[in-house]
């Protein structure tokens, strides 16, 4: 039997491997950390799905709030099929035993989130990707599918056929414990390795080991991006943390209010317009706060749980009684690898879904409760995919050599020279991305942020790790993520400077009108580096 391996252990590349493993493969998840730790356990507010036409909503009108979200760069198609599936998505998740909060009438509850029609968002208190996940990982556990920990991608290995024209057939990762390096061979592989808002470092909503790895190694691979530089900021993150507060607080009424107390925007607009709302406000010297208060300390308790701890434990806040002090963050990454309809990237036998994949159904900005909806849809899709794929594999692979090559790139990391701190610039880089590269972006501080990530690729020689030693070296982890990182950062920054208009979660000051003319198109990033633009 050929094996399908994913990469990454969140929601996507779980729904991935029970897919796979549904459609005859033998399945092996690889993931860096351990499944329970994923970023899908951070998205709170819910899964959108229509499930009636009570209150007037419409599978029609969840396929319109997308497309206006995305600002006329989604692919009406894939937005079709995503929400034509929710219903069926949010029967299967129920089905299987995600502990959804309930009516009185024992009907899945549903709360309205920012550029809804009407409440959409299926929601287990503020925990509904925790218990999705968890859910998730209990029904791979009960399908015996093999899950590896806390193993580091290196490399996506490929080779190529008669024709010339590349396939995945492995991959290498290194496991943390031992410090060995390990080979593995497959037929097909699925990449769920999340996206990149860590380049903001410390202003962002995501783990710190959200670093954009599978998409740094893809293109490494010779793997086509797209739409690098659409970075949603959340409207809502604690002020001192930029720990997230969800949305899920703003659907059930609370307030954005400045340090005057005024009311300054819709709070439920799509999350670019608030975002910019907020850092408007921010501009002119005041603070920003979210009032959950008048909610009531009974409903806080049920319906928004975890908010409440985050706050207290964050910011020494109770939010049933004060106000809690945000800020926007970067939060999801519309861009990534290129996949077609079928979640296949421009390497034959490479796949990919959820944040690390671009199923263009996002565009240039998100619409909350779509991003567990597509991790499940597309994840779905991706098994069959790659299991149908690794069905028909027949090419004979010999990875013997591969081990020592990544053997030996390892140790000469670790002979580099550390006179310069790497964790220093990439507190540094953080900081420079957040505020030149933030909610408002122009060319000037754009082009001077690149030549900087510029600078610090060409010094990565001088950035070395001090620790040398073999089992659990985070050093040399947190290095290896740094460097996909800067790579990440160059390509993000190519494509921002490029798009000279406004759209979406990409605003220009100097370009502040948007340009269907030149730019409703698709930013696409070849191997070699060369820009274009597709429908």
């Amino acid at each position: 039997m050929n094996r399908v391996i994913v990469i990454g252990a969140g929601g996507a590349g779980l729904v991935a491997a029970l897919s796979a493993h549904e459609n005859g493969a033998k399945v092996t998840v690889i993931t860096k950390e351990y499944p329970t730790r994923s970023q899908t356990s951070m998205a709170q507010g819910g899964i959108n799905a229509v499930l009636s036409d009570e209150g007037g909503d419409s599978v029609e009108a969840h396929i319109q709030n997308t497309l206006k979200s995305a600002n006329g760069l989604a692919d009406e198609k894939a937005v079709n099929f995503m929400c034509k599936e929710a219903p069926n998505v949010l029967k299967w998740l129920d089905g299987i035993g995600v502990p959804f909060s309930r009516t009185k009438e024992s009907q899945i509850a549903q709360r309205k989130l920012g550029g809804a029609a009407a409440p959409r968002a299926c929601y287990a208190q503020d925990y509904t990707g925790l218990k999705i996940l968890h859910t998730l990982y209990d029904r791979c556990l009960e399908a015996g599918i093999e899950i590896l920990n806390e193993r580091y991608l290196l490399e996506f290995i490929t080779s190529q056929d008669n024709n010339d024209k590349s396939y995945v057939c492995g991959v290498s990762v290194l496991n943390k414990r031992s410090g060995e390096v390990e080979v593995y061979e497959a037929s097909s592989v699925i990449a769920a390795t999340g996206g990149y808002s860590r380049v903001y470092h410390n202003y962002s909503t995501n783990s710190v080991s959200t670093t954009g790895d599978g998409v740094a190694l893809a293109y490494r691979a010779g793997a086509r991006l797209s739409d690098m530089e659409f970075i949603q900021f959340h409207p809502t993150a604690l002020k001192n943390s930029s720990i997230l507060i969800s949305e899920s607080a703003r659907g059930a009424g609370g307030y954005l209010l400045n340090s005057k107390g005024e009311r300054f925007v819709n709070e439920l607009l799509p999350r670019d317009e608030v975002a910019r709302a907020i850092d408007d406000e921010i501009a002119k010297g005041y603070d920003v706060f979210l009032d959950i208060r008048h909610l009531g300390t009974e409903f806080i308790e049920n319906e928004l749980p975890q908010e409440a701890k985050l706050a207290k434990l964050y910011e020494n806040i109770d939010p049933s009684v004060e106000l809690i002090p945000i800020k926007p963050a970067a939060h999801y990454t519309m861009g990534g690898i290129e996949v077609d309809e079928e979640s296949s990237s421009s390497i034959s036998g490479l796949f990919a879904v959820g944040e690390c994949a671009n199923h263009r159904v996002h565009g240039a900005n998100r619409l909350g409760g779509n991003s567990l909806l597509e991790l499940v849809v597309f994840g779905k899709q991706a098994g069959k995919s790659a299991a149908r794929y690794a069905d028909s594999f027949d090419k004979k692979v010999d990875l013997s050599e591969q081990k020592k090559s990544f053997e030996d790139k390892i140790a000469k990391i670790k002979e580099f020279s550390s006179e310069i701190n790497f964790y220093e610039k990439q507190r540094e880089l953080g900081e420079l991305f957040y505020k030149n590269f933030g909610i408002k972006r122009e060319k000037t501080a754009m082009g001077t942020l690149l030549n900087e990530v510029k600078e610090m690729k060409t010094a990565l020689s001088k950035m070395g790790v001090s620790d040398k030693t073999k089992e659990y070296n985070t050093n040399l982890i947190e290095f290896l993520e740094f460097k996909n990182v800067l790579e990440l950062s160059e390509l993000i920054l190519i494509s921002a400077i490029s798009r000279e208009e406004s759209r979406g979660a990409h605003f220009r000051v100097d370009f502040p009108s948007l340009d269907n003319e030149k730019f409703q198109a698709h930013t696409i990033i070849d191997r070699d580096g060369a820009l274009s633009y597709e429908d």
